[in-house]
């Protein structure tokens, strides 16, 4: 987690410095729609490496934007969900998808 004195004075560099790689994004993209386990997200977010995914899951997780569940379990079973912090990026995402699909329809409609 940054500190205060860490954090970036613009408040978009804010958001870019936790959620601004690729694959943070579409990490947080599946959970938005559920708890996943690390095979899950590692098939779900096609090109992601294991180590990867391991070290954006524990920025995510030191940020405070995603919550790590272990169950004690034979073997342990890991779960990854948003947690509340997280889950407020769901307004964004869903401009974020908006706007993709008025771009792909821009773009359909420019080469016709």
């Amino acid at each position: 987690m940054l500190t205060k004195e860490e954090l970036p004075a613009c408040p978009v560099a804010t958001m870019v410095e936790l959620i601004g790689n690729k694959w943070k994004l579409l990490i947080i993209r599946n959970l938005l729609v559920r708890e996943y386990r690390f095979g899950e997200l590692r098939n779900g977010v096609p090109g992601i490496s294991q180590k990867v995914l391991t070290d954006n899951l524990r920025a995510l997780e030191a940020d405070g934007l995603i919550v790590r569940t272990v169950y004690p379990e034979v073997p342990p079973r890991v779960e990854y969900s948003l947690s509340d912090l997280g889950n407020s990026l769901r307004p964004l995402f869903k401009s974020m998808e908006d706007w993709g699909n008025s771009y792909k329809e821009y773009v359909s409609s420019s080469t016709n």
